[in-house]
């Protein structure tokens, strides 16, 4: 994944090379949980991968994301009613932007394409807390998650519906550098080329059935190994070959798909008149990065913690508050938030599961999150 080919500038990258890299195929046998290819993308089935030894399913997958094709399909990631509950939620926000006249625009579509649902994560919290609780507590998100970004990963998601005659996006790569112009890219030095991919990951929950005419994600396996990926914003030679080589495959309600931030893509063209396609985009960020969206999540923690507490040892309550409440302690301001008994101080959600274990009422957490706000604080 490095510019170890001396590509520097935009100028400087031939499609010929780019060719040469997704000219591979992926082979089964190289990744023993995966139980298909289809069109070099690896399908896997949610039980299989739930259901193995852990180390050995995180190792795998992040293989495949990196060196592998650059891309995953879980099949029935989630439940069919869950999505259908956030569903309902979720086209009661759309309703909402309408009648106030919001227009939502997109990066990598034209205006009316699609509709959008800025910061699905916290508006679902506060709208519905027990789906979001069953939505965003999923062993398999958690799962692929964690495998490439560890833990205390911070979860975003946006929600994309495509509309009867929604034209395909622009192929792309994704945030950090692929939200820059290519004279912007260029500024950055090779290695930060190399380090941005590891930074994010991106994923869809499938909120319906997408038959191909409905325009499921175009994909281009093994681009993410391309050196000079980010330079090629802007460039019709590529964008002609990438919007011809990309490849799509069908998705069944629940489905999820996950892909290296560097890897090709983009929304397809919704060929139907009548069928608004829906997927919630989960964009998950390492600890140690920006995430592209600000969150409030002590808003979002609070909406839910009841529903945490009358969950009790539902392991969903615990996957749930690794999306929902910020994981990792930095930065803070240590002259009142010192490391005490340890390298760090308390996180958000270590409060969180304090609060939770000592039964602890609303108004407490409140307060104890009030608190450690505080002491982050500066001034």
């Amino acid at each position: 994944m490095g510019l170890d080919i001396g590509v520097k500038r935009a100028a400087d990258c031939r499609v010929d090379d780019l060719v040469a890299i997704v000219d591979q195929v992926t082979l089964l046998d190289d990744y023993p949980l995966a139980h298909r290819v289809d069109h070099n993308v690896l399908i896997y089935s949610a039980a299989a991968l739930v259901g193995v030894d852990r180390e050995q399913a995180l190792t795998e997958l992040a293989r495949a994301l990196s060196t592998g094709p650059g891309v995953i399909i879980v099949e029935a990631a989630m439940a069919a009613d869950v999505v259908d509950r956030a569903t309902g939620v979720f086209f009661q926000v759309i309703d909402e932007q309408h009648r106030a006249g919001q227009s939502v625009g997109d990066h990598f579509a034209k205006p009316g394409a699609n509709d959008r649902i800025w910061n699905s994560l916290e508006k679902l919290a506060i709208a519905d807390p027990a789906t979001f609780v069953d939505y965003h507590g999923n062993a398999v998100i958690d799962l692929v998650a964690t495998a490439w970004l560890g833990p205390a990963y911070q979860m975003t998601a946006q929600v994309n519906v495509v509309n009867p005659g929604g034209v395909a996006q622009v192929p792309h790569r994704d945030y950090h550098l692929g939200f820059m112009s290519a004279a912007q890219i260029e500024s950055y030095p090779d290695h930060v080329h190399d380090l941005s991919p590891v930074l994010t990951l991106q994923g869809a929950i499938a909120h319906d059935d997408t038959p191909l005419e409905t325009g499921p994600t175009m994909l281009l396996p093994h681009s993410q190994k391309y050196p000079g990926g980010y330079l090629i914003a802007g460039r019709d030679d590529f964008a002609d070959y990438t919007a011809q080589a990309c490849v799509q495959v069908p998705f069944a309600k629940g489905d999820a798909i996950f892909f290296n931030p560097a890897l090709i893509h983009g929304a397809g063209t919704n060929h139907t008149a009548d069928v608004r396609r829906m997927v919630n985009l989960l964009q998950v960020s390492s600890a140690f990065g920006r995430a592209m969206e600000s969150i409030d999540r002590e808003r979002i923690v609070l909406a839910i913690y009841p529903e945490l507490l009358a969950r009790g040892d539902d392991p969903r309550a615990e996957i749930a508050l690794r999306s929902a409440a910020e994981g990792y302690p930095f930065p803070t301001n240590l002259d009142r938030d010192p490391p005490v008994g340890g390298l760090a101080p308390a996180s958000q959600a270590s409060i969180v599961r304090e609060a939770l274990a000592a039964g602890r009422a609303m108004d407490e957490l409140r307060t104890a999150l009030e608190d450690h706000a505080t002491r982050r604080e500066t001034s």
